[in-house]
């Protein structure tokens, strides 16, 4: 039992790259197709993509037309001086905050868009 759950561990941590060779080795050797292969893989693969990311960075791609808004914001939400936030927009694309959890860089993330800002999580 032990060999199938390392068989298991092997599937799940397949690359895209190997994935595919897999496939075809399936096809031209077992005649298995590879859309059967893939359903395998992917519901092995499932457990590696339930992992949720819980750590966000808050980047600033753009300040947009309202750059004033865009700054104001930043200042209060992230505790800058007016100067240090003005310099923070002026060099977009820049990291507002770092390692942060999901709800607070969404809340960030809506706030600077509702000033304008163009931003992505990361």
């Amino acid at each position: 039992m032990a060999d199938l759950k390392q068989f298991a561990e092997q599937l799940v941590n397949l690359t895209v790259k190997e994935v595919n060779e897999l496939a075809t080795i399936l096809k031209d050797e077992y005649g298995i197709e590879p859309a059967a292969a893939a359903v395998v893989v992917a519901a092995g693969g499932g457990d590696a993509a339930a992992e949720e990311q819980t750590e966000f960075t808050v980047v600033l791609k753009d300040a947009g037309a309202s750059k004033l808004g865009v700054v104001k914001a930043v200042k209060e939400l992230t505790g800058l001086g007016l100067k240090e936030a003005k310099d923070l927009v002026d060099s977009t694309p820049a990291n507002v905050k770092e390692g942060v959890s999901k709800d607070e860089a969404e809340g960030l993330k809506k706030a600077l868009e509702e000033a304008g800002a163009v931003v992505e999580l990361k």
